[in-house]
């Protein structure tokens, strides 16, 4: 009898450890990766998501937009998050790009700095180094420290595109995320730096372009002309899960846009 018993509970033991297994595996997960500028939207998106599906995990790692690409040519997340169009190498590997929303890239100087407005010419003379003092447009007398993002960075490419300074700047710093450039500037009187619109915040400020503030109107009519989109990168063939889907369905919705705009970017639906 002691023999009976004694194989029912190893029966019963693997069985729930099976069991546990198999929860675990099926538990509802959503992998993104990528962009840093898409942080403050994708996770607002991201909880609204948990919060109306009942033990589904999101989660966010922000390593920039081209390791995100590369995480899903990988198949090491479900969905990745790129501040910058698919380049034609990327999409040759099978990778499909859908437009999330439009965000605007504001050039941010230090609150003590007076300018207040510059042309994109004059932004792309002082990124290429042609003009390295703020007095020579109508700024205080003091070298111009140039702050910029990494090479992988969507943002770089999106700035250096629309100024036309690819492989021209002359950067004192590159910086790995959103973040480390607006402390970079917020902390140096002479420094210049480009942020996504919607991560910018009081500690710096953003100057207006051709005479057009950064704003959720001006990127939406197209007036404000540094601006690119965010994208959500999938695979073709690699079909998401069930819960992937879901979400990914979930950003296009109408019920996103309310979302995506609080954000502080413009829904491309």
């Amino acid at each position: 009898m002691k023999k009976v018993i004694g194989i029912l509970t190893v029966v019963v033991v693997f069985t729930c450890i099976l069991a546990g297994c198999d929860a675990n595996e099926n538990k509802k997960k959503v992998a993104t990766d990528g962009s840093t500028s898409m942080e403050k939207v994708i996770g607002a998106l991201g909880e609204a998501f948990e919060n109306e599906n009942s033990g589904v995990t999101f989660t966010y790692n922000p390593t920039g937009s081209g390791t995100g690409i590369t995480a899903v040519a990988e198949g090491r997340c479900d969905i990745g998050l790129s501040s910058r169009n698919l380049k034609d190498e990327e999409t040759a590997k099978g990778l499909e790009a859908t437009i999330l929303a439009y965000d605007g890239i504001a050039v941010i100087v230090n609150p003590s700095n007076p300018v207040a407005d510059m042309d994109m010419e004059t932004i792309a003379k002082i990124y290429r180094g042609e003009i390295t003092n703020w007095k020579d447009v109508d700024g205080n007398d003091g070298e111009i420290v140039l702050i910029g993002r990494e090479a992988n960075s969507g943002t770089r490419d999106g700035f250096e595109s629309i100024t036309d300074t690819e492989n021209a700047c002359k950067y004192r710093q590159e910086l790995p995320s959103t973040g480390d450039v607006i402390t970079a500037v917020a902390n140096n009187p002479n420094a210049v730096g480009y942020a996504s619109v919607a991560s910018v915040k009081e500690s710096v400020k953003a100057i207006a372009v051709n005479g057009v503030a950064p704003t959720e109107s001006t990127i939406k009519d197209g007036s404000y002309k540094i601006q690119r989109p965010f994208v959500l990168v999938t695979k073709q063939g690699a079909d998401l899960s069930k819960t992937a889907s879901e979400f990914f369905e979930f950003c296009l919705s109408e019920e996103a846009k309310a979302i995506i705009s609080e954000a502080g970017v413009v829904p491309a639906n």
